[in-house]
């Protein structure tokens, strides 16, 4: 298991570099990474909220999809958008509509570095958009107009005030 950082930490406003280097070591991340977001319940995790600044992200949908994303790049969008609710482990408790693109194809290398294509909808391209945001230093509440996004900042930290006060007692 790993931590999640959260909201307020600086890695998560940071850009990632790519991934060099595909080995035992790199594979173990992998694995520690897909623990960590079944453990947390979520479907998608990238590096940077467990604090590796490396472009790479893992998704896991139910029994529908399980896949490592490394060096990603989002190649095509639909034109087509579409509104869906997103939360983000990184930003627990915290809910809000966002509008992505409702298709999209993404290239990207597997753990032993073999290149693929995908191309997903739905869940499955929203969490792709939502986690290779975290690559670029981008989280879902930047898509918001900054008035929102202060309101949901500021609904972030009254709860983990509370949340850290009930933990004392």
């Amino acid at each position: 298991m790993l931590d999640i950082i959260t909201l307020g930490d600086e890695v998560l406003k940071e850009k990632c570099t790519p991934v060099e280097t595909f080995d035992n070591a790199l594979r173990m991340l992998v694995d520690a990474m897909f623990e960590t977001l079944v453990e947390a319940d979520g479907v998608g995790l990238a590096a940077p909220q467990v604090g590796v600044l490396k472009r790479l992200f893992v998704i896991e949908i139910r029994d529908e999809v399980k896949q490592v994303f490394i060096n990603p790049q989002i190649i095509q969008t639909s034109v087509e958008t579409c509104v869906m609710e997103e939360g983000c482990l990184s930003i627990p408790g915290i809910w809000h509509d966002i509008t992505r693109p409702e298709k999209i194809t993404v290239q990207a290398q597997d753990v032993d570095g073999k290149p693929f294509t995908v191309t997903a909808g739905g869940l499955y391209a929203r969490a792709i958009q939502h986690e290779y945001d975290h690559l670029n230093g981008v989280l879902f509440i930047d898509h918001l107009d900054k008035a929102e996004e202060e309101k949901v900042v500021e609904s972030y930290q009254r709860k983990h005030r509370k949340d850290k006060k009930k933990r004392k007692v």
